[in-house]
């Protein structure tokens, strides 16, 4: 053995105990009680996240040599660094609940906002995984010089790359917060998503709750609107993450990547003379439309639980990955809602950031009135959707179903010139400014006068003599005119994978 190789052994064999001291995170005890909690840990979470055998580690050794001569923390409690989805380079950190909680110490700060930092330079997509107690509590013992904050270069990152946020566990203040700014949020159903936990809560308050009363799953993708979806397993939250992540560009400015569009591109649009009634009074679900107008088995409904009078997806058209906005005429007839406002304008807001096509299906009979929805704000959360769809630069195609009444079929892309790709009208559209019946009894009309309005709104005629809309169609039609319209923007060699 020459001299040099001599030397190295310590050296390479103190580096694998390390290592291997960071791989063990919180000890086997530790590891069991997460196993027995029904969670992974961290490291098995990346591995199933990532492609098999692609996640290559940032930062293990991190929390391994405190300056202050404390215990070592295997990564004090987080995991992180790059790995494949779908053959596609992306940087994920997972909270590691075995080692002090999860809990953010200095090193795990300074770990965080490095990886942070890696998506923002290096323009790759993030997944953050959540199951930790927020800043440890010991902090304010030590002091580290000029300690980064990852908050801050989240915030930066967003309609820069694709960011995904995964709760897996309880997650609380800090590590909560930076999830907020995710484009996509997924929770598992059973964990809890908080500002303060059950201790803090108490202690400023007087007030106890279990981790379920303050931010239980159901809770947040309901009525809070903080989540957009739920996962009944880890497994079914990594391919939920994994689907939305393959629909996405790797980061503003690129094009979407293209899928081989299905091999007949003529699947048959019969069905849509049967699912969807000409008349804007009688229900249909909006979900069967949307599944027959997108490629088969490819459509992904974000938010299904908030705002259910309107349904937002992504799905792919031709190969084509579009952002779908659409009313769901069996929840208030499609209807406006705060929440469903709210809704639209993130989705249509990530749509823009990160250049895929708009397509808005309308068929509502105008903002939501009423006391209860003045209060809670409904004026002010449409014009917000207004505002996102008005600012959106790219492929905007609107289609206008059945019924467009006021507000309503302006939040959704209708007004005439208002930088649609393409406007089109199924025959049977009714449109005005208020609906028709209790427009006419408002304003005082004569029944005559009543009688003349709903002829006028009854039928495409009026509005397509006077280009409201580009085109009128048959519905057998319609998934085709899409398609015509996709294709103008679609190179037909380059960035096109297969699934």
């Amino acid at each position: 053995m020459s001299e040099n190789r001599k030397h190295w052994q310590p050296l390479l064999q103190e580096l694998e105990r390390r290592q291997q001291a960071a791989e063990a995170m919180g000890g086997a005890d530790k590891v069991q009680r997460q196993h027995a909690r029904n969670r992974l840990t961290a490291r098995e979470r990346l591995e199933r996240l990532f492609d098999p055998h692609s996640f290559r580690e940032i930062g293990a050794l991190a929390g391994g040599n405190h300056p202050g001569g404390g215990a070592p923390l295997a990564g004090d409690g987080l995991v992180g660094g790059t790995g494949r989805i779908h053959g596609r380079s992306a940087v994920a950190l997972a909270e590691d609940f075995t080692v002090k909680g999860g809990s953010i110490g200095h090193a795990n700060a300074a770990k965080r906002t490095r990886l942070v930092r890696l998506a923002l330079e290096q323009r790759l997509p993030l997944v953050i995984m959540l199951d930790g107690a927020g800043e440890r509590a010991g902090n304010v013992t030590e002091r580290y010089p000029n300690t980064p904050n990852d908050l801050q270069l989240v915030a930066d990152l967003q309609g820069t790359v694709p960011v995904a946020c995964m709760v897996l566990g309880s997650s609380a203040g800090h590590g909560a917060l930076t999830g907020m700014f995710a484009d996509f949020i997924v929770m598992l159903e059973g964990a809890s998503l908080f500002s303060a936990g059950p201790p803090l809560v108490e202690a400023a308050l007087g007030m106890k709750h279990t981790p379920e009363e303050l931010g239980s799953a159901d809770m947040h993708s309901r009525e809070s609107g903080v989540v957009h979806n739920l996962a009944g397993t880890e497994d079914e939250a990594f391919s939920q993450v994994r689907y939305y992540l393959s629909m996405m560009p790797r980061h503003a400015g690129e094009a979407p990547a293209r899928t081989e569009p299905p091999a007949s591109t003529s699947r048959s649009q019969e069905a849509l003379l049967d699912l969807l009634p000409p008349s804007g009074s009688k229900a249909c679900d909006m979900r069967e439309i949307v599944q027959l107008l997108a490629d088969e088995k490819s459509v992904f409904e974000l938010q299904p639980a908030f705002g259910d009078s309107l349904i937002c997806a992504l799905a792919r058209v031709n190969g084509v990955s579009v952002m779908v906005v659409a009313n769901q005429p069996r929840v208030l007839a499609g209807a406006i809602t705060r929440q469903a406002a709210e809704k639209a304008t993130h989705f249509i807001t990530v749509a823009d950031n990160f250049g895929l096509p708009l397509l808005c299906l309308l068929d509502n009979p105008g903002v939501m009135p009423g006391p209860r929805s003045e209060a809670q704000g409904v004026l002010k959360a449409a014009a917000q959707m207004f505002a996102a769809q008005r600012r959106f630069r790219g492929q905007k195609i609107v289609v206008t179903l059945r019924k467009a009444f006021g507000f309503g079929s302006s939040v959704m892309g209708m007004n005439p010139w208002d930088r649609q790709a393409i406007s089109i009208a199924l025959p049977s559209v009714s449109l005005g400014g208020v609906p028709a019946i209790g427009g006419a009894e408002a304003a005082g009309a004569s029944s005559d006068e009543q009688a003349r309005m709903l002829a006028l709104e009854s039928g495409a005629w009026v509005p397509a003599d006077a280009m409201a809309f580009d085109k009128v169609v048959d519905p057998r039609q319609l998934r085709a005119e899409i398609i015509d319209v996709l294709d103008r923007n679609q190179p037909q060699s380059e960035n096109t994978r297969k699934e």
